[in-house]
């Protein structure tokens, strides 16, 4: 079995140099390093990762912990953070946060046991002021996706959520809409309220007011529940926007349920941009998010905290009014 030293022999550099390589660490000469890995590939070496932890300090793993594993939002998350610290030479550990704040610090705790070298978070359920003293205590750099943290902005990777909303309702009124349900998400997340804020201050611009709003959960049943509950109440209302896709789907199911016609009688605005959306009848109209480059954006600001270098904020992502088949430009206002 070769080792380093056959490495350092047929190199022809020293050991120092060799473990410059393997760890990324120092000025290497890419002709110097090129030679290195070659002589590497020949010999088939492959160097012990238990003994370049204890030696470094450092295990070249990262800790992903997102809210949950289900849907092609959090798939798409999870992929491009998986080929983001692969062409950076580490691996990947991701954890399921499971739909709760205990969770997600068990899950946190367990990535910091298991000596990961930075972690990501993706949550929807911890508030500031614990992430806030997450990221003065824990041993590792912890980098958040999804809320911004005061004293900690260049750790943070977050999305325009109030903006994205006051683009979305300005559609709907300006598509003629005047009578405006919402199916929000859960109270007790950061962005949920944010994109109620949005939709709240952008009737109140126009003058008007919410004809109902619901609090859902950002599953398909709630928002399934959710329009049948605004049904029942007999306010009548032309638009419905709902703060994500599967609730949008949910609620155009209870609407083919009461004979409600989409977008004939009832407009629905989306959120997130599911694939699944865009194969509707009708076809979702939505708010794209970019989480792929929001994902790639979070494991490069890891990366860099684990090499000790400085960070700048990243400025917030945007969203894009994607306008299928699902809300009707009406004739005149109601």
């Amino acid at each position: 079995m070769a080792t380093i030293n056959d490495v350092c022999k047929l190199a022809g550099v020293s050991k120092a140099t060799v473990s410059r390589v393997l760890n990324n660490t120092g000025q290497v000469k890419p002709a110097t390093a090129e030679a290195v890995y070659q002589a590497m590939k020949t010999l088939g070496y492959k160097p012990n990762s238990l003994a370049r932890a204890l030696a470094t300090n450092k295990t070249n793993t990262l800790g992903l912990v997102v809210s949950a594993f289900e849907g092609a939002y959090f798939s798409s998350l999870m992929r491009q953070a998986s080929e983001t610290t692969a062409k950076s030479g580490k691996q990947l550990l991701i954890m399921d946060g499971g739909h709760s704040q205990e969770s997600e610090c068990q899950a946190i705790n367990s990535l910091v046991e298991q000596r990961v070298d930075a972690i990501i978070l993706y949550t929807r359920k911890m508030p500031p002021e614990q992430l806030k003293q997450m990221m003065q205590t824990l041993s590792v750099p912890l980098v958040v996706i999804n809320q911004m943290v005061e004293g900690f902005e260049p750790q943070c990777i977050c999305f325009d959520q109030y903006k994205a909303a006051c683009e979305a309702t300005e559609f709907l009124i300006n598509s003629g809409h005047r009578k405006i349900a919402c199916i929000t998400g859960p109270e007790d997340s950061v962005n949920s309220r944010l994109r109620l804020k949005g939709f709240h201050d952008t009737l109140d611009k126009h003058q008007l007011t919410a004809t109902g709003f619901y609090h859902g959960n950002y599953f398909t049943q709630s928002g399934y529940l959710g329009c049948q509950a605004l049904l029942d109440k007999q306010k009548p209302f032309t638009a419905l926007f709902t703060a994500n896709d599967n609730m949008a789907m949910g609620a155009i199911r209870a609407l083919h349920e009461h004979g409600r016609q989409v977008p004939g009688d009832i407009s629905v605005m989306g959120f997130d941009n599911d694939p699944a959306g865009e194969f509707l009848i009708p076809s979702l109209t939505t708010v794209t998010l970019p989480v792929e480059a929001m994902a790639q954006a979070a494991i490069e600001q890891a990366l860099l905290l684990v090499k000790d270098e400085k960070i700048s904020p990243v400025d917030l992502f945007a969203g894009d009014l994607i306008v299928r088949e699902s809300v009707d430009q009406l004739q005149k206002p109601l």
